[in-house]
């Protein structure tokens, strides 16, 4: 079954509260288009997990100015100055987490594992609230999976019933959120027949993702460029 859609199409696919799970590192592997549409749509009080918030006035920057962000779980919001100015007005809920805790609780979250243990954390505010076990004479944390009600991702390929292929290190969080959302909508630069990707370098099975839109952005130099 082809799983090609219109980028407007997938606006009904977001609703109020949604948690949404945002492949990229900065603007790297972020899918600029669908959070685009999102812009859109009327949707609210949106829980982001990413690793952070976009750069200024690109990404999801955009989606939190807009005012469309409650909450936002990620490692790496020093950059988003307004995020942090909002935070501590109590205007947006930040759960902070260091940047391989993210990673493995998407993981696990898209493994079908409910959390882990990790020393990542022990002794610190990021510990707080949270349980602590003694593992071989070690003190470990306890840290919940992370899944979505949607996952938002970037590829460089996909064919038509969605296997994706990644570029260089857009494969940062991409791959991983893939798995871990109840939607899994891809965002990709070139869109092929099925039989035109050389296995070998597919990194998300077609299983995982249930849409693929074409991108309207393309990369010049160091600048994202979008058709609109």
């Amino acid at each position: 079954m082809g799983k090609v859609i219109e980028s407007s199409e997938m606006r009904k696919l977001f609703k109020n509260g949604d948690q949404i799970l945002t492949g990229g590192f900065g603007l790297s592997g972020t899918p600029l288009t669908i959070i685009d549409e999102l812009l859109e749509t009327e949707v609210c009080d949106l829980t982001i997990v990413s690793n952070n918030l976009g750069d200024e006035g690109q990404g999801l920057h955009k989606l939190f100015m807009q005012g469309k962000i409650k909450k936002a779980i990620g490692s790496f919001f020093s950059i988003n100055k307004e995020a942090v100015v909002a935070w501590s007005k109590g205007e947006l809920e930040i759960d902070l987490l260091p940047q391989g805790t993210l990673a493995e609780a998407i993981r696990c979250g898209g493994a079908g594992i409910g959390g882990f243990y990790t020393r990542t954390g022990v002794g610190t505010e990021l510990a707080e609230g949270k349980e602590e076990r003694e593992i071989d004479g070690e003190r470990y944390i306890f840290e919940k999976a992370i899944k979505g009600d949607v996952a938002i991702v970037k590829a460089a390929k996909a064919d038509t019933i969605g296997n994706l292929v990644y570029h260089t290190t857009a494969r940062n969080f991409n791959p991983m959120m893939a798995t871990a959302g109840k939607i899994v909508i891809a965002e990709v630069d070139e869109i092929v027949e099925v039989g035109e990707l050389d296995p070998e370098y597919i990194v998300t099975p077609h299983a995982y993702v249930d849409y693929v839109i074409q991108s309207a952005y393309s990369k010049i130099g160091s600048e994202y460029v979008g058709a609109k």
